[in-house]
């Protein structure tokens, strides 16, 4: 594999950087470190399939066996690494990723392709269809008579990703959502600028890019608190229970609060702004400059 010949390959003075979970199958010969994004498999089946689940955690455990340091992106990643990778804790490097928050608060409009499909108001799901993000629990929560009665359909933004046949048969079929696929960056900021509400069921995340970028786009966000969203989520509505039924109930307190509602948009932008790429960068940077000198 390609990851294998770069291993091998004589470098001078410089880090070899596998950023995406998998890395060589034999020692690299100059230093090197693996990016592994968190270990879904520890707390929900609905990941993967048994066989990708075997070859991804074989690939991954040699990545980190064949390289000289293992980064992360959350505090409850590095847990998960450790416990399933056996791993010394204080040996994983955490680094959070950033966001361009300014670019998600300046005003965006929606093209007129996008906004011909979706209602006044609604709630946002955006983010790839797969197992992992709870998405037919959410389309459940929809069809239940609570959320019925606040008069709100579901807009679903985002591409089918992988195992992902369930969850687009109950999208397409369901009355309460509108599925607009994947859509374009500016699309993307403006959904999340014009919703009455983001939400986020997901069963893990390694980090949780969308509910930040919801927040620095000045949304009201409901999500749960698994994973890297215990980190991550801030301010963000609690969803407390992931079935169809407790969604709807935090769904429903959510909107319905106005409090929260009020203080929301702006703690929210404040939370997301502490999420920076120069940080990452400059953490990044950090551990380049030690691998070097050792």
């Amino acid at each position: 594999m390609l990851e294998s010949v770069w291993a091998v390959l004589p470098r001078s003075a410089s880090v070899l950087h596998y950023s995406a979970d998998t890395g060589p199958l034999i020692r690299t010969v100059g230093p090197s470190v693996v990016t592994v994004h968190g270990v879904a498999s520890r707390w929900t089946a609905v990941a993967r399939s048994p066989r990708q689940e075997a070859q991804w955690r074989y690939r991954v455990k040699k990545a980190i066996q064949c390289t000289n340091e293992v980064i992360t992106v959350s505090e409850s990643s590095a847990d998960d690494i450790a416990e399933v990778f056996s791993v010394d804790r204080d040996l994983i490097k955490v680094i959070h990723h950033g966001i361009d928050s300014a670019a998600f608060s300046m005003p965006a409009t929606l093209s007129e392709e996008t906004g011909a499909k979706i209602p006044e108001r609604f709630v946002l799901y955006l983010g790839n269809i797969e197992p992992r993000k709870n998405i037919i629990e959410l389309v459940r929560a929809f069809e239940t008579p609570e959320i019925r009665a606040l008069g709100l359909q579901l807009v679903i933004a985002g591409r089918p990703a992988w195992n992902f046949d369930s969850a687009m048969q109950i999208i397409m079929s369901s009355p309460a959502v509108n599925y607009v696929g994947f859509v374009s960056d500016e699309d993307r900021i403006a959904l999340m600028q014009k919703c009455a509400l983001f939400v986020f069921p997901s069963l893990y995340e390694g980090f949780g890019f969308p509910v930040l970028e919801a927040m620095a786009a000045g949304a009201p966000v409901a999500t749960s608190r698994r994973g890297s969203l215990a980190e991550v989520a801030g301010p963000a509505w609690e969803l407390a229970s992931l079935d169809a039924e407790g969604i709807a109930s935090s769904l429903v307190q959510a909107l319905s609060n106005d409090s929260w509602q009020a203080d929301v948009r702006a703690q929210g932008r404040t939370w997301a702004s502490k999420f920076t790429w120069s940080r990452s960068i400059d953490s990044h940077l950090q551990t380049y400059e030690r691998l070097v000198q050792n």
